[in-house]
């Protein structure tokens, strides 16, 4: 299974999963369903905003969980 390790990498990085939610500008039930992988789908728009904001490749956005 894939995961987003969003929260993860937002925390190696000294930032709250707050800021992330506020840099995203998604409502707050989208975003936490969407972090806590609760969602079966993800925009592209929010995987490259993760990845400019997180500054990191979509590679490290997700790992794969059996």
């Amino acid at each position: 299974m894939v995961k987003l390790d969003a929260l993860n990498l937002a925390e190696r990085k000294g930032k709250t999963k707050y800021w992330l939610y506020k840099q995203l500008g998604m409502s707050y039930q989208n975003f936490n369903k969407m972090v806590n992988n609760e969602t079966k789908s993800i925009r592209y728009e929010n995987i490259e905003a993760l990845c400019q904001l997180l500054e990191c490749t979509p590679n490290e956005l997700f790992k794969f969980e059996e």
